[in-house]
């Protein structure tokens, strides 16, 4: 006998359910690109996951969020971001684009949320960001991953 799915709606599910959503589609997304996947239980070094390539040559440490997102823990952890906004998925080296954003005159490193080791995060994304996060977007023709800078 067939089973019958059902389509969940997303903004039903709580947030632990929303974080395992998000890894599932967000792990497909990888698998295209040559990566596997491995669930991480407790944040190990600040990754929610590891994505290893099918080169055996890079491991990223990735967290995952809801949005652009920085933080004082993950600085120096070579900890890559990953979010989702709308259908589109942003991958970033968190303080490669942390120092693009001091460049451009986001004193992030300044904020009282930086140096209360809180997350700072952006929501809604001005236009300058979009500019900024445009080299990070997975699904452009052309994406700038990780592994072609690294090979």
């Amino acid at each position: 006998m067939p089973l019958e799915l059902t389509k969940i709606q997303y903004k039903k599910l709580n947030p632990r359910q929303k974080e395992n959503y998000n890894y599932q589609k967000f792990s497909a997304v990888l698998a295209d690109y040559g990566f596997v996947t491995m669930r991480l239980s407790d944040d190990w070094q600040g990754a929610d996951f590891i994505a290893q390539h099918i080169s055996g040559k890079l491991f990223l440490k990735v967290q995952l969020k809801s949005r652009l997102t920085f933080c004082k823990s993950y600085e120096k952890k070579n900890i890559h971001i990953a979010f989702r906004r709308r259908n589109h998925w942003y991958l970033y080296d968190h303080d490669e684009l942390l120092t693009r954003l001091e460049e451009n005159k986001y004193k992030i490193r300044n904020s009282p949320l930086w140096v209360a080791c809180k997350e700072c995060s952006f929501y809604p994304l001005s236009q300058q960001l979009f500019y900024l996060l445009n080299d990070y977007l997975i699904e452009n023709p052309q994406p700038k991953l990780p592994i072609e800078r690294l090979l």
